[in-house]
């Protein structure tokens, strides 16, 4: 960013949101730049496309996370090559995307077809700085926020910041190239953080099957699956060491009640991968329920092939975990932290999805969940001894996740600052020129949060709002 220089002449740009942008620019409102079309389709048989934060707005087949598909998108709006498409009840949260193919949509969103010389893919990207996202915030109405809505009028309303059509074209081209090298550095730093969860997960694997004292003979558990356990370690269903569910909200929750959502989206094996949304209960997805304690561990029932599993170490008093989950309390003889283990451990792991049902939305009863044999050691002490080895041998490799972690929050935050000098004209990048380093890949999906993407018309659950 230091590398390119400013403008020569600024001038106000008589948006108070805005300030100050080049002086050959110009401010013209949406209503001169995009007209509203509302096409039906008649059968449905157009490609069905989803809006993705992560991916954009794709074929609904080709995202990982597989939506629950109606069978039949007669009555959808139609979409253009070219068109930019709202989610017209998330437009504050910044969810416009430019269309790739033509197909169908749901009819809850806005197609808007440009006009004149505005460029699709420059407004989608200056749409999305949170300098816009706060004026179209502001200009949503409705009184319960997951049922804002920005109208047309008022999408119309908002002036665009409108360089001339070869330098709308030169930020497209540039912020593409950027977004290469920032994907391919993303990709690298996941791949490192999987190989060293796999090793962390390995050392829980051996630790809560085998214990620590290698000397302690092996008894057959009479599971198959199970194997061998240590000789004095009993076996019994998960469900005789744990309460399952043990409290959920109910319909009469005060309305104004707030708490922090944990939906399947913030969850990865062992750890949160984003920050719970906090929440009204009054705007909370009716599946925001079970609550949560200190103590607890929660594993996903739905969508299994995710391996939700996150151990609550952290004061819950205003924690609401999704019912895509079930919540194990750990009963009297169970150390808390120790039980989060099991639960992680590749045996359990594999137990689960294995017994999933479904394909594209596998799942699993929770009274199959409860009957699966456990082996514990027999004392507390001794699973806070094997509890105190496993974060002794994983703090290493704990401290390395961190940091990759830090590394791509960081990169995303200059993302972030990069677009939004680019599409406000605080860089010129008139005389910026492809290199030979920048190799533009399309498929940036790297540059969405890990494992956490489903379609914008969803939950982070996969279910429809």
């Amino acid at each position: 960013m230091h590398q390119l220089p400013r403008h020569t002449q600024y001038k106000n740009s008589g948006l108070p949101w805005v300030g100050e942008i080049p002086a050959h620019w110009q401010t013209r409102r949406n209503r001169f730049l995009f007209r509203e079309v509302d096409r039906r389709s008649t059968h449905g048989d157009e490609t069905h496309l989803s809006m993705s934060q992560v991916h954009g707005l794709v074929p609904s087949k080709h995202l990982s996370r597989k939506s629950l598909q109606s069978e039949n998108y007669a009555g959808g709006k139609l979409v253009a090559e070219h068109d930019l498409v709202l989610n017209r009840l998330k437009a504050h949260l910044g969810v416009f995307a430019h269309a790739k193919q033509a197909g169908v949509v749901s009819p809850d969103y806005t197609v808007l077809r440009p006009k004149g010389d505005a460029s699709v893919r420059y407004c989608e990207l200056l749409f999305k700085t949170p300098m816009y996202v706060g004026e179209f915030r502001r200009r949503t109405k409705g009184i319960v926020e997951g049922f804002w809505r920005l109208y047309t009028d008022d999408f119309y309303n908002v002036a665009a910041l409108l360089p001339p059509p070869e330098e709308q074209d030169q930020i497209v081209a540039y912020l593409r190239a950027q977004d290469a090298h920032i994907a391919r550095f993303i990709k690298a730093k996941r791949e490192l953080i999987g190989l060293l969860i796999e090793q962390k997960l390995r050392i829980i694997d051996h630790a809560v099957t085998r214990g620590l004292d290698a000397n302690i003979r092996p008894k057959p558990s009479g599971i198959e699956w199970l194997g061998d356990v240590p000789e004095h370690w009993e076996v019994k269903p998960l469900k005789r060491w744990v309460r399952l569910n043990a409290s959920t909200l109910g319909e009469k929750t005060d309305p104004d009640f707030e708490f922090r959502y944990v939906d399947i989206g913030s969850v990865q094996t062992g750890r949160l991968v984003k920050e719970p949304e906090r929440i009204r209960f009054e705007a909370a997805p009716s599946r925001a329920r079970r609550v949560l304690r200190r103590g607890d561990t929660i594993i996903s029932t739905v969508r299994t092939y995710l391996k939700a599993i996150w151990y609550v170490s952290q004061d819950a008093d205003d924690l609401i975990a999704s019912t895509g989950f079930a919540v194990l309390t750990p009963g009297s003889g169970v150390e808390p932290e120790y039980l989060g283990y099991v639960i992680q451990s590749s045996v359990f792991v594999n137990r689960v999805t294995a017994n999933s049902i479904g394909i594209a939305y596998p799942a699993i009863a929770e009274t199959v969940l409860g009957r699966f044999p456990v082996a514990l050691p027999t004392t507390v002490a001794e699973q806070q001894t094997i509890v105190a080895r496993i974060k002794t041998e994983s703090a290493p490799l704990d401290e390395a996740i961190a940091r990759a972690e830090d590394e791509i929050k960081l990169i995303r935050e200059y993302r972030d600052r990069l677009i939004a000098d680019a599409v406000t004209g605080q860089v010129d990048l008139r005389g910026w020129r492809l290199g030979p380093d920048d190799v533009v890949d399309d498929d940036l999906a790297a540059l969405g949060e890990d494992d956490g993407d489903s379609p914008d018309g969803e939950d982070a659950d996969g279910e429809e709002n």
